[in-house]
Order: C-alpha cells, then structure tokens, then sequence
C-alpha cells in the first residue's frame, strides 16, 4: 500500500516508535499517545517482524485499537535481542563478581561498530575493586568509558548526559548491575534486580520483555531479556572482511601495510601489527582481533546468518 493510499486511511499517523511487543501486540508511541497495535498480515507474508524501535505508520479505529500499516527504513538493528534504530550501545561490563573478559567486550564492540552503533564502555563495582588495567586497554581506542557505581553515584550525571536525546541499550552479562544503574538514572524506574547466583556465577535473568523506557524527549533506554554480550557473540558475528573496520585504532594503519591483502593478524609488513608492537595499539585488543578473525575466516555466508 503507497504512502498515498495510507494517508486516505480514517486516523491515520505517521512517524510513531514501537516501545513494547508482546505477545502479537505492538505498543506504538504516536502523537503523544500509546496506541495499542497489531501488525497487518502483509508482514507476515513477507517474513517480517516488527522490533521494539521501529518507526511506523499506524491506522487507528473509532474504539482506538491500532493497526501498523507500514515499516519505515531502519538504521539499524539487533537480532537477540529484537530492537532497531538504536544510537548507542552501553555495553557495561563489572570489575568483579562476574569479573570481566576483554575477548567478549572485544566481540561486543566490533557487533556495535559493524551496526554504526556508538559503543560505550561502562565498568561498574568500581568501589569493589580497581579497574585501571581495563581503562588502559581501552584508553587507545578511541571509544568513550567510564567507571561507574550505583553504590557511589560515580559518573552517573555523565550517563545521565549521553543518554538525551537518543535512544540507548544497555549490554552486558547478568550480574553486572545493569538495572541498578537504569535505576540511579532515574528513580521512578524501580526495575527490578536479581542476586548472583554464586553456583552459576552469573545473575538470574529478572526482565521479561524488550521495552523501550522513555526518560524524556526522544530520550528512550531499551530493558531487554537477559540482553547479555554472549547473545551479541552468538547472534551478531563480524564478516572477516569488515572486521578490520571495527577495531576504529586500526583504521590509521590500514593501508600502510606491505601487501593489500594483509589479515592483520601475523604477516610481515603489517603496519597493525608494528603499531601493537611500538605499544600504540593494545595488545589485547589485537589478541581479540586475531581470535575473532579465526573464528569467521573459514565461515560461509548461510553459517553467519
């Protein structure tokens, strides 16, 4: 059905998000309004889904009751857990219980960046612990971090700050306090928060559904399932060929090396390579590179899907 077409529809609205699905049922903030939607079956037919984050065109009856008539473009998105048009991710990441792996951040990071998704590092429990090693990891790489702590308040203001105006979701294994800092962001939120289970090591999964929060004009944070990074890794896997590309410390090296062809991971003549050996570069994070890089080389397209 064309624009045109649409427009003749009784109550017709343009431009609104979806902020909840559940069950068959899409929540469609519109016009100041939660309109309360389901998807026409022309989706279905075509094998498309609509995520939380998406921008639609709804359709609404005498008695309210909503129906999305079309699927705007989307800037990009998420497979597990099912959101789009996100503008950063704030991958949060604990300095102990559970304590933190550069691989998987690494992996997170690269997910993002492939998805032109703004990374930003969070490391919580920072009253707990020091977490100096981690920031001089990432001190090269250009990407923003904080330390942060629901119990001290620390860098909360700055979050509170990157969050307007976008609309943000937050990653990382269960444990690490993800909800405990939504709620120093804003109070009101009450979300709830689970204890780590010492036997697994990991927190028990407390949200149920992805949601879209809205904390203020065109300021929305996404509560997702259980939205942890092992998710990104199984989901969300690099294309050896953009790879590169997701490292942003690399990219002033790209193209000095010796052969055009060079896999940055071992060969002679890798300007990468030379950069991680001068110190400009970490040598975690190219461990990471070279790892995730044997992970996919060998992988053909229908195995990354």
């Amino acid at each position: 059905m064309s624009v045109n077409n649409l427009s003749n529809l009784n109550n017709f609205i343009e431009n609104g998000i979806i902020v909840k699905g559940i069950g068959g049922f899409y929540y469609v903030e519109a016009a100041g309004t939660i309109y309360e939607c389901k998807a026409r079956g022309v989706f279905r037919k075509k094998k498309i889904t609509p995520f939380v984050g998406d921008h639609v065109n709804i359709s609404v009856d005498s008695e309210g009751t909503g129906s999305i008539e079309e699927i705007l473009p989307r800037r990009n998105f998420l497979t597990r857990p099912p959101v789009s048009n996100i503008d950063q991710l704030m991958i949060v990441v604990s300095v102990c219980d559970p304590a933190p792996s550069p691989l998987i951040i690494d992996k997170t990071i690269a997910a993002a960046e492939d998805k032109a998704i703004e990374p930003v590092l969070l490391v919580s429990k920072t009253d707990l612990q020091d977490a100096e090693w981690l920031r001089e990891i990432y001190a090269k790489t250009g990407i923003p971090y904080y330390s942060i702590s629901s119990l001290t308040g620390e860098g909360i203001d700055e979050v509170r700050k990157l969050l307007r105006g976008k609309i943000t979701a937050f990653t990382g294994n269960s444990g690490v306090g993800k909800s405990s800092l939504l709620n120093r962001i804003d109070d009101s939120l009450n979300l709830q928060t689970g204890e780590i289970s010492q036997k697994l090591g990991r927190g028990r999964h407390t949200t149920r559904q992805v949601e879209l929060i809205k904390l203020g004009d065109d300021t929305y944070v996404a509560d997702t399932p259980g939205f942890s990074s092992i998710q990104i890794e199984r989901y969300d896997l690099v294309k050896k060929e953009n790879l590169q590309y997701c490292f942003r410390e690399f990219e002033p090296y790209l193209n000095q090396c010796r052969f055009t062809s060079c896999s940055h991971t071992c060969e002679k003549g890798c300007s990468v390579f030379q950069a991680v050996n001068d110190g400009i570069i970490s040598a975690s994070r190219h461990e990471s590179y070279v790892a995730m890089y044997n992970e996919v080389k060998d992988l053909k397209e229908w195995e990354m899907k």
